[in-house]
């Protein structure tokens, strides 16, 4: 008799079973209401405003970077997708405690569908991004097409974590509150409220330096380089060459792996430590 596992015995059925989640969890995420999907977007414009208003109103941080409120907007949005899909991956194998506890049923799906569900919404929150970029000025660029991939990396870093996280949490029930203030610290101390090229005038370029090992901030940075415009520092430079951006990509491989490991290894008593 086959015992539980991460992927279960097919899988075909592995990637079924995760896109049928993760489609039904953001059809119900929005059922009954009114508005709609249009609720998944007033979240990242509310915040925006907001802090449009304090950070280019009252504190001049906004640099010589150009397009900096879509620069702005696009950094909370690709933050807020990764919150939601580490952040709800923390309790998703609780939350489906009904599906893990049956013997067939791939575990891995869970976390994975809780990403891939935080990535349709990203998708819908990415469409206000483009259209102030356009009527702020900026203009689609060959560079777009690099935007892909920068998305893929910034999946595996959520997956990596949340696959981590999940089955962490099915033990050690503090995982929730430590991550909690992790993305806390990971907001702020990320270049998402203002540009890197004002750490790099007002701190040097070993600060900036430092902001870029981390993978999310090299994400985020390369993403705004190549997505709103080439007057935001890329990664590459911010770091300090080619060769220092294996550090953020080692990290993403690590954490990835690492999570990967952890689950895998947990899966089989998931059920039972519930």
């Amino acid at each position: 008799m086959k015992g539980p596992s991460a992927f279960g015995s097919d899988m075909g059925r592995f990637w079924r079973l995760t896109y049928a989640l993760a489609v039904t969890d953001f059809k119900l995420k929005f059922f009954g209401s009114v508005l709609g999907y249009l609720w998944q977007l007033m979240r990242p414009l509310m915040l925006f405003g907001v802090l449009y208003v304090v950070f280019t109103q009252f504190l001049d941080v906004t640099g010589d970077a150009k397009y900096f409120p879509v620069a702005l907007l696009l950094g909370i949005v690709v933050f807020q997708f990764f919150g939601e899909a580490t952040g709800n991956s923390v309790r998703c194998i609780v939350n489906r405690e009904n599906l893990v506890r049956k013997i067939e049923f791939p575990r891995l799906a869970v976390p994975a569908a809780t990403v891939l569900t935080a990535l349709f919404n990203f998708t819908l929150n990415l469409i206000p991004v483009v259209l102030f970029l356009l009527l702020a000025g900026g203009q689609p660029r060959w560079s777009w097409f690099a935007f892909p991939l920068l998305l893929a990396l910034l999946a595996i870093l959520a997956l990596g974590f949340g696959m981590l996280l999940s089955a962490l949490f099915v033990r050690y029930r503090d995982v929730e509150p430590i991550w909690d203030v992790v993305l806390q610290v990971m907001f702020y101390g990320s270049p998402i409220l203002y540009p890197l090229q004002t750490v790099i005038d007002k701190a040097g370029p070993k600060v900036a330096s430092a902001l870029i090992c981390n993978p999310f901030a090299a994400i985020l940075q390369e993403i705004r380089h190549t997505f709103i415009d080439p007057s935001h520092v890329s990664a590459t430079a911010a770091i300090g060459g080619t060769a220092r951006l294996l550090i953020p990509l080692g990290a993403i491989a690590v954490v990835f792996a690492l999570g990967l490991w952890v689950f895998i290894r947990e899966a089989p008593r998931i059920a039972e430590d519930l």
